[in-house]
């Protein structure tokens, strides 16, 4: 995706939530920090759990699986193990949407 796409409307992702939305057959994590939009691959790398359905805290991301713990500005894990890093996305609010577009 080498253009911005249209992943969620703004008001979806309200500050200090995440949504896991599927834009081009790709899952995203899109989260809304401190009205920063972020985005990441949303589908842990561990066990392939939703990360939408563990916490957020800042901008870091807990899996509901195992607790593997991912910096959603770097797509780094923390884990027992080493895990492959999620795929980064430029995002952006405009027009009431979160566009998002893979690095």
């Amino acid at each position: 995706m080498a253009e911005f796409v249209k992943a969620a409307s703004a008001q979806s992702v309200p500050p200090g939530t995440m949504l896991s939305v599927e834009v081009e057959g790709e899952q995203v994590l899109v989260a809304n920090v401190d009205g920063e939009y972020l985005a990441m691959g949303a589908v842990c790398t561990h066990e392939q759990w939703d990360l939408s359905e563990g916490t957020l805290d800042g901008a870091v991301v807990t899996c509901a699986g195992h607790g593997s713990v991912w910096d959603i500005r770097t797509g780094e894990a923390t884990f027992d193990e080493p895990l492959d890093k999620e795929p980064l996305y430029d995002a952006k609010s405009e027009g009431g949407f979160v566009w998002v577009r893979r690095r």
